[in-house]
């Protein structure tokens, strides 16, 4: 059986899936989005949502905890793990349905059941071929783990961490990247013992350096262990607990290991191989117009190397929508994606870190690091961090990386001083509401733009 023609054909119906149906039907367009679980993906039901929903439940744990510094007589007497999860599951649940309704709205003709891109431009469900002018891939990703490390049991993924029916009292974090230490940032608030195994020299290692040295500085304040430059050699569990074990010889106990090692793509057994995709270790490889090898076949969102961030999928989905429409719109910069890691403290970012920097620019760029400890609401939040600001050569400022509570939220007008190639005279005489944490940022060009005011220049 085949399903009438239509001019977009999505296979994914998450960040990347459904940003290019809904723009698609803006403009005119016929789609059919398929998705064998729900509308929203990962990031809405396992992903992005839920984690940042636990995340304002651990600050919220910190703030009864820690009243008195502020004058106010709070009693922390623990977590009820029910009450988190009902917290959590309404906000995810509003959402969800605020996009079925969307979906309902821009007339998109929703296929529920698992797809098999199967050549040209057509894609197969439980027997019903659907056909578009154009195809759309956006599969998403899934947990990795390691090679003989089985899931299951004491060993989790964040899926199966973001149900637990209990906080744990001893927890091993394998992995110091984005997924795992916003984990131990929670489970470390809800009153967990936690240490952090991450095989590269330092936590978040794909920040700058400078970054990972703010955060693990405020790990070690926070009490989160963490072992960094070691790797892990195995795992072994029973009823009582799970040992882990590292390659420097050490063995740590705990009563469950969270294995957050990365997503891989999500494109086995999903006929790509057999269609005659271009693939490169399960990625589906596209040009900057996200074009796939075959004609009309788009790709995006985590299974397009590069940063897998549910913000990228969602621009790139309307991007190809665009493009497709006939829009001619400009390809998406990775480096101009903002990314943000919302542990306690945040660490965010957008543009190149100094080593990226130093490589394309040369041993003449200019830094400049602004300490929250002189900017007045920070104070008075009782965060501590720091701005960090790298420049080009008598050129824009090209990556801004800021470390703190509450950071994510000043990453908007970080990203369009690099995307708009701002030079620090042009973001200086801008004024910043005081007092207002985005302050950090205006002082810090202040001062690379040669007028320090309170900083020592």
């Amino acid at each position: 059986m085949t399903d009438a023609e239509a001019d977009l054909v999505i296979l994914g119906g998450g960040s990347g899936g459904y940003a290019a149906a809904f723009r698609a039907a803006e403009l005119g367009l016929s789609v059919t989005l398929i998705e064998k679980d729900k509308l929203g993906g990962t990031c809405l039901h396992r992903g992005c949502i839920p984690t940042k929903a636990l995340l304002h439940a651990a600050e919220v744990a910190d703030s009864a905890r820690e009243g008195d510094q502020f004058g106010v007589r709070s009693v922390f007497e623990g977590i009820d793990i029910d009450g988190v999860h009902k917290y959590k599951d309404t906000v995810v649940n509003r959402l969800y349905k605020g996009l079925q309704g969307l979906a309902k709205a821009h007339e998109i003709n929703y296929v529920e059941g698992t797809g098999t891109f199967v050549g040209g431009t057509t894609v197969e469900v439980d027997g019903t071929r659907y056909t578009g002018k154009n195809v759309l891939l956006a599969t998403g990703s899934y947990s990795k783990t390691l090679p003989d490390l089985e899931l299951g049991g004491r060993i989790v993924a964040s899926e199966e961490a973001l149900t637990l029916d209990r906080v744990p009292e001893k927890v091993v974090v394998l992995g110091g990247g984005v997924i795992g230490v916003e984990f131990a940032s929670v489970w470390a608030s809800f009153g967990a013992e936690v240490t952090i195994v991450e095989a590269l020299p330092r936590l978040v290692p794909n920040e700058d350096e400078f970054a990972s040295k703010q955060l693990e500085r405020a790990f070690r304040r926070r009490k989160i262990s963490y072992k960094t430059g070691v790797k892990f050699t195995g795992a072994k569990q029973d009823d009582n607990g799970v040992s882990v074990s590292l390659e420097s010889g050490e063995t740590l106990e705990a009563d469950l290991l969270l294995v957050a090692v990365g997503r891989g793509p999500n494109t086995a057994g999903h006929g790509y191989d057999e269609a005659g995709i271009t693939m490169e270790r399960g990625f589906v490889r596209t040009d900057e117009r996200l074009r796939t090898n075959l004609p009309n076949v788009y790709a995006v969102g985590d299974i397009v190397p590069g940063l897998q961030l549910a913000h990228r999928g969602f621009q790139q989905g309307v991007f190809v929508a665009e493009e497709i429409a006939g829009l001619n719109p400009g390809p998406v910069d990775e480096s101009g994606i903002p990314r943000v890691t919302y542990s306690h403290p945040e660490v965010a970012s957008v543009g190149l870190t100094e080593a990226e920097a130093r490589e394309t620019y040369g041993s003449d760029i200019t830094t400049f690091t602004y300490d929250l400890g002189g900017n007045g609401k920070s104070q008075i939040l009782k965060t501590s961090g720091a701005v960090k600001l790298v420049k080009a050569p008598d050129g824009p400022v090209v990556g801004l990386h800021l470390v703190g509570d509450r950071v994510g939220e000043l990453i908007g007008e970080a990203q369009l001083i690099y995307n708009w190639e701002a030079f620090p005279e042009d973001v200086a005489p801008l004024i910043h509401a005081h007092p207002t944490q985005s302050e950090a940022l205006g002082e810090a060009h202040l001062a690379l733009a040669g007028k320090p005011l309170h900083v020592h220049g």
